[in-house]
């Protein structure tokens, strides 16, 4: 750790050091989502609590002349073994034991994703705010969340000089996350109540076997070897990665640095189950990548610059109300009625707006509260854990590419 001395004070922590804070961080974050009712009913990320916390106190330092400076050489590394890891969860053998009700929740699902981008673009241009800085606000922070935020606040911030986007992205994924806990069960709710829905006993073989093949892979024990090769088998995804990043930046295609590794993942994933050559311990990967999504976005907000953010409350405010009521309106009249217009759907919507505004594990929460009340809903368990954890964030990011190559720059 490195002292300077001059206006003010400057204090370097080296690669080990920013480390070793960024999971202190995390220990305070899941420390107090244990101790605070209200941070574990929202599902805020342990990463975001201790960040923000540390970001406040961060301000509070740089208006007395202190200023830290963190080596986040690795932060880079941590981003693209997580969405690796989103890779080499995508198994296109589930999606098709699925059967067409799980193609159809992604289909419903993708087209929010363009929905949510055309609103924050529309809204920028309304308030005067920056469009790239307002599509920060769309399906980059509200479907995606917390950590396809930070990549591309990251990326923005390089590739076109766009101050306070990390700031933006970071208040953007949490206000979602709040959001889409508190409409998803009044959604469910008002649906099941007006429509007068309830439960009913599906026999449906495709999903039943699918959701037998993933309950067998989570019993699957890890064994001595399997770290080592899922490390292996990640980083090989990542080299090979970077390599096709290096060769398509040379002929003109920027891209984020992550696409490419997370789409050699969805090959080497889907490769093991068809050829079975190797065994790619899912449940394991898994875990590697929550923990490198832990590390990239505690590094992420500990150097977040709360101030820019000031003068962009009021159009932020606009744009992210407007992505609630968009949620809303396309939860009842395009989920629902897209999925069945039965009790499933009706629950399936509540889960859409968990995770088209903030995350799975809120989806997941929404839906808990609404089928201890009314009943099971099996199909709408199976379509959330499926399309929210894997395959909508890989639709995400082409469609955020779609709509930035054609943004004004």
């Amino acid at each position: 750790m490195g002292v300077e001395r001059g206006m003010g004070v400057t204090i370097h922590f080296d690669i080990i050091q920013t480390i070793t804070f960024a999971v202190f961080l995390l220990f305070v974050g899941i420390f107090l989502r244990k101790k605070i009712h209200v941070l574990k009913k929202y599902n805020i990320p342990a990463p975001v609590i201790g960040g923000l916390i540390f970001a406040f106190l961060n301000w509070g330092l740089q208006r007395s002349s202190i200023e830290l400076i963190f080596d986040t050489t690795l932060q880079d590394i941590f981003m693209i073994a997580f969405f690796t890891s989103i890779g080499m969860g995508a198994s296109i053998r589930v999606l098709k034991e699925g059967g067409s009700k799980l193609i159809t929740f992604l289909l419903v699902a993708s087209v929010l994703l363009a929905l949510q981008n055309i609103v924050s673009w529309a809204l920028s241009i309304v308030t005067g705010l920056d469009p790239l800085l307002g599509l920060l606000a769309g399906s980059i922070t509200m479907s995606g969340g917390h950590g396809t935020g930070a990549t591309f606040a990251k990326y923005f911030a390089e590739q076109f000089n766009l101050s306070g986007a990390m700031e933006v992205a970071m208040a953007a994924a949490t206000f979602g996350l709040v959001s889409g806990s508190i409409v998803g069960g009044p959604v469910s709710r008002f649906l099941i109540i007006r429509k007068k829905l309830k439960p009913v006993i599906e026999d449906n073989q495709d999903l039943a076997a699918a959701e037998k093949d993933l309950a067998a892979e989570e019993q699957n024990p890890i064994e001595g070897d399997d770290i080592l090769r899922s490390v292996f088998q990640i980083t090989l995804c990542m080299s090979v990665g970077a390599i096709l990043y290096d060769f398509f930046g040379r002929h003109g295609v920027k891209v984020p640095t992550y696409l490419f590794s997370l789409f050699i993942g969805i090959v080497v994933r889907n490769a093991a189950e068809i050829k079975g050559w190797y065994r790619v311990n899912v449940r394991l990967i898994e875990t590697i990548g929550s923990t490198s999504l832990s590390l990239f976005l505690a590094m992420a907000l500990m150097s977040l610059k709360l101030w820019h953010l000031v003068n962009l409350a009021i159009p932020m405010l606009v744009i992210l109300s407007g992505q609630v009521v968009l949620m809303v309106s396309y939860a009842i009249f395009v989920t629902f009625n897209l999925n069945g217009r039965d009790y499933d759907a009706a629950v399936l919507s509540g889960g859409h707006c968990g995770f088209g505004l903030g995350a799975t594990p809120n989806a997941i929460a929404n839906m808990q509260a609404i089928t201890e009340r009314h009943g099971p809903a099996p199909r709408a368990y199976f379509l959330v854990s499926i399309v929210g954890a894997f395959f909508i964030d890989i639709v995400n990011a082409l469609v955020i590419q779609g709509f930035v190559s054609i943004m004004p720059k």
